[in-house]
């Protein structure tokens, strides 16, 4: 019989059951009392390179728009900002929805670590680029590229999938959202610390002329430095986890054709008695097995697949939903009593979002792994998306009792910390999903694909929820629409419907 095989993990002999270990999500089989080591070493290089993505895509907010201006495209009406930051943004979305799928079906060709390690060497040269323009449209074609380089952020994920087993898979997604999170927090303080230097710090780089002509290159320089240092990181100590590449790499430098024990890349503990129990990828696999894995499933007949499309569409929503649910509230809570929002200040809402972010961090890293194990994928998911639907409600409730009070009274601030712990929820369906895409593909060779597909699904839809959301909040008000609240309704509506398709979502993952 062969041996049991999760994605990217091999038990040891003893441990051999059949060729499909079945993860009943509602048993206590993803709640095992021991649980393999997570591999730190590995796993940390994938986080830092994640860790540099979001740095260097937020890293411009504070300055796009006054480095637009600056290219004279507006032409001095100020007026024409927002449309022109939009196309450089619409770039960045655009490029990272075309060039994800193609990043991982290359990993599944190529290996993960080559095509990984593109990513944030492309993200420190065109960073670098993107500092020196003073012009347009370059500054438009970068950004693109600063899209498509982002774009390989699937397979860091397929090589998480691959470094890990049923047993500590749920605890290593579990700190994507913190990774994130931390990213897009200092990826903008970099960019407002370090822009314009010649007029904040006159004494050291006053006399710096290339500065003064590009006020936002040391901005750029900085997390330029920090990608290229993943890249660093990456190329001295990051292993190979596409067993197909592993498997071509040993028969160009090897005379034999099997593996040992000590020729194959262990991820868990470097103690040697924690060897057999480490996620390691052996060749217990026979000649078809691994001609199988040399030839992974096209596009078309993975999206054929039912429990594919099941995921994507779970996806979809939750990128739509979230993402819309972020631009409301930031809106609303900005938008005066009298047009239907709290009225708060920038100050205000900065220390909300911060605190909010360091907190629900803090929370996710240390609970939501346990929270998966204990409850499984499946009902996770359907609990922390059907949470949105408290959050949307919440916006017009708000916004009553503000009225009532003429201010934020104790009302007020009850109902968004009601709002802000069923936001904190969604970190967890982001979690559960990659969970869901990795135990979705049907073999390994594929999961780069699968990883791809899911992040253009996303990117996709995340791009169109906080347009489409923050257009209907205008309709809404300019018309009056139900008071002006007709956007949470229809949020609430897009929520709802969603709700059905996470029922569809598989009660036992099968990882092959």
């Amino acid at each position: 019989m062969a041996p049991s095989m999760a994605i990217g993990v091999s038990r040891p002999e003893s441990e051999e059951t059949s060729e499909h270990d079945d993860l009943d999500q509602d048993s206590d089989n993803i709640n095992r009392s021991y649980r393999t080591p997570l591999p730190w070493t590995q796993l940390s290089i994938v986080f830092l390179i994640q860790f540099a993505e979001p740095v260097t895509a937020t890293v411009i907010y504070p300055f796009i728009n006054q480095f637009v201006r600056e290219t004279g495209i507006t032409k001095g009406d100020e007026r024409k900002t927002g449309y022109f930051a939009g196309i450089i943004q619409s770039a960045f979305f655009f490029a990272e929805a075309i060039s994800v799928v193609f990043w991982g079906m290359a990993s599944d060709r190529f290996g993960r670590r080559l095509v990984l390690l593109y990513g944030p060497l492309g993200l420190a040269l065109v960073m670098l680029l993107f500092g020196m323009s003073t012009q347009f449209w370059p500054l438009v074609a970068l950004r693109g590229l600063q899209g498509a380089f982002n774009g390989n952020i699937g397979v860091s994920k397929s090589i998480i999938g691959e470094i890990t087993d049923s047993t500590n898979m749920a605890d290593a997604f579990a700190f994507i959202p913190v990774v994130w999170t931390s990213g897009i927090t200092i990826g903008p303080f970099i960019g407002g610390f370090l822009a314009r230097p010649a007029e904040r710090w006159p004494d050291i780089f006053g006399q710096v002329e290339y500065l003064k002509s590009h006020p936002y290159f040391l901005s750029c320089l900085g997390v330029s430095c920090l990608a290229f240092s993943a890249f660093l990181a990456a190329v001295i100590a990051l292993k190979e986890t596409l067993p197909s590449a592993m498997m071509r790499r040993k028969r160009k430098n090897s005379l034999t054709a099997a593996f040992t024990d000590d020729d194959v890349p262990h991820y868990g503990s470097t103690e040697t008695r924690n060897r057999d129990s480490s996620p390691v990828l052996r060749d217990s696999r026979s000649s078809s097995t691994l001609g199988d894995e040399e030839n992974p499933p096209n596009l078309r007949s993975l999206l054929k697949l039912r429990e594919v499309q099941i995921v994507l569409i779970n996806y979809a929503f939750l990128g739509f939903c979230d993402m819309g649910l972020q631009s409301l509230t930031a809106l609303m809570w900005s938008t005066s009593i009298e047009n239907g929002g709290l009225g708060f200040t920038s100050y205000t809402i900065g220390m909300i979002m911060g605190t909010y972010g360091v907190v629900n961090a803090v929370l996710q890293a240390s609970f939501l792994g346990k929270i998966i194990r204990r409850f499984g994928p499946r009902k996770v998911h359907i609990f922390c998306f059907s949470s949105m639907l408290v959050s949307f409600s919440s916006f017009p409730v708000a916004n009553f009792f503000a009225r009532r009070a003429h201010g934020s009274d104790w009302r007020v601030w009850a109902t968004v910390i009601v709002s802000l712990v069923a936001q904190s929820s969604r970190g967890g369906s982001y979690g559960v999903i990659q969970i869901l895409l990795t135990a979705s593909s049907p073999t390994r060779s594929s999961l780069g694909t699968m990883n791809g597909l899911g992040q253009a699904v996303a990117c996709i839809m995340k791009s169109l929820g906080p347009s489409i959301a923050s257009s209907l909040h205008s309709i809404s008000l300019q018309r009056q629409l139900i008071g002006g609240n007709a956007v949470y309704y229809i949020m609430t509506m897009v929520v709802a419907f969603g709700i059905q398709y996470t029922f569809m979502l598989p009660k036992k993952l099968k990882f092959q």
